[in-house]
């Protein structure tokens, strides 16, 4: 099968959402008349009300005849944890930049990741319909900052593309914009490499994220480095503590914003798969017979912390379902799990925990999510981790 794994990452509020949907449309994953909403990707309710990615998430579209697999990446620094162990997903990225803001402090480090990768990065310029835009200007902020952040001269070399992403239109210059985004397919396919498809040698896939299914349980996503998985398949799962035996019950590949069920996924593709439930981000699963881990994905330390204790105020129970320290403890490792960019440390009271993280944002959005599900609990005053 033809392949390319795209990442595209940007500073919050440049577009990215817009262009992601207008991309999907463009490749029919919506059937003709289906009524679709903005920002699809954007898929739970604080990133809809923000308007920026919290979460990392996947999905694929059909180009003639390369399925193209888009990891969407968070573009703030506080979710780094998300960005920095899903961009290892792709053998490519995006790199939408503002056609009037210009590359701004959250794009510096986000692309820093990328090019520390060594991935090859097309740059895309958008809303240069702006009244305000200054693409020249821009392109030349751009390079600089490839400069600063000591980008190998091919990687500095990168092709722009210019767009309008609400109008799901692109070109080679902002005066040569064409009625679609064929171009920046084009560019895609010319620039992104395929993914590396030894489908013969022994099974070798890490695991860069967890989901959870109704139905199927504990999911982990993640990309195959070589050989093949297939459902039913008898594997070795290589974690922090030693090797394990399982079976992987399902296979299933992205396709549009869902996941479609296979009999087996091929080395270079990305993939999900169920049956292993205590399988964490990092692992390696592979061959029985040949248990060879990939690096263990790692990320930057923390950066501040804020004590998460029980609600002891005289309102306390009125409000939330899941008050008990019991209950916030629960929560808070299932997060830990989740989030390889979070830890939680217990204190010496029952009822205080230090939940360590990358800022501000990324915990108060955990604080918000567990008011929203019920938790009641009380939040101090964040402190920088020395």
């Amino acid at each position: 099968m033809n392949l390319r794994n795209v990442a595209i990452i940007a500073h919050v509020d440049h577009g990215k959402t817009t262009l992601v949907d207008a991309m999907l449309r463009q490749t029919g994953v919506f059937r003709a008349h289906e009524t679709v909403g903005v920002c699809v990707m954007d898929s739970n309710d604080l990133e809809r009300e923000r308007g920026i990615t919290i979460l990392a998430k996947n999905a694929s579209v059909m180009y003639r005849d390369t399925k193209i697999n888009i990891i969407d990446t968070p573009g703030h620094a506080d979710f780094g944890g998300e960005v920095e162990r899903t961009l290892k997903m792709a053998d490519g990225a995006l790199l939408l930049v503002d056609a009037a803001e210009g590359p701004l402090p959250q794009t510096r480090f986000v692309l820093d990741k990328a090019l520390k990768l060594g991935m090859r990065i097309i740059v895309v310029i958008n809303k240069v319909d702006r009244q305000d835009a200054r693409p020249d200007d821009v392109h030349n902020e751009i390079f600089s900052l490839f400069c600063d952040l000591e980008a190998t001269d091919e990687q500095s070399d990168f092709p722009t593309v210019y767009a309008i992403g609400r109008r799901g239109v692109a070109g080679p210059a902002p005066s040569e914009i064409g009625e679609n985004l064929e171009y920046l397919f084009e560019t895609i396919m010319r620039v992104v490499p395929p993914p590396p498809q030894d489908v013969d040698a022994p099974l070798q896939l890490l695991v860069h994220n967890i989901q959870h299914d109704e139905y199927l349980g504990r999911l982990a996503i993640g990309r195959i480095h070589r050989g093949v998985v297939k459902a039913g398949q008898q594997v070795a799962v290589v974690t922090e503590k030693g090797v394990e035996r399982a079976k992987v019950t399902f296979t299933e590949v992205f396709e549009g914003l869902g996941r479609r069920r296979v009999e087996q996924v091929e080395a270079g593709d990305l993939l999900a798969i169920s049956g292993i439930e205590e399988i964490q981000i990092g692992d390696t699963i592979t061959a029985p017979d040949k248990p060879e881990a990939l690096p263990r994905i790692s990320v930057d330390e923390p950066t501040i912390k804020i004590t998460f204790t029980i609600n002891d105020s005289p309102f306390a129970g009125q409000r939330g379902k899941w008050v008990t320290s019991r209950h916030i403890r629960e929560r808070l490792m299932k997060e830990a799990r989740l989030n390889i960019a979070l830890r939680v440390q217990e204190t010496d009271s029952p009822d205080t925990f230090e939940v360590f993280g990358r800022g501000e944002l990324m915990l108060a959005v955990l604080a918000e999510n567990m008011r929203r599900e019920g938790y009641e609990l009380s939040l101090g005053m964040p402190e920088v981790v020395q």
